[in-house]
């Protein structure tokens, strides 16, 4: 590379220098390493779908322990009174 002449690269056999302001160098348009660029691009995907999942697991976790306390509840609430146990839901 001459002095002064700055950033060159080659794009389809065309030679072209790019200048930013004061001389400096500006970006040239080339990605160093693909598979970073790729992993930087899908990162934050990931990161928002593990939060939801995460976030998602602990709801219906917490409403199934919910319904499991309350079915507790109301079974010794009914012994106290000498009413008989309901019978379990069916999943039909």
């Amino acid at each position: 590379m001459r002095a002064g002449v700055g950033a060159a690269t080659e794009l389809t056999g065309v030679r072209t220098a790019f200048r930013g302001w004061g001389g400096q160098d500006a970006y040239d348009g080339r990605v160093d390493n693909f598979w970073v660029a790729v992993a930087w691009s899908i990162l934050p995907t990931i990161v928002v779908v593990a939060a939801f999942f995460f976030v998602f697991r602990s709801i219906v976790r917490m409403d199934r322990t919910e319904r499991r306390v309350h079915a507790r509840i109301e079974a010794e609430e009914r012994a106290k009174r000498g009413l008989p146990p309901v019978a379990a839901a069916s999943d039909s």
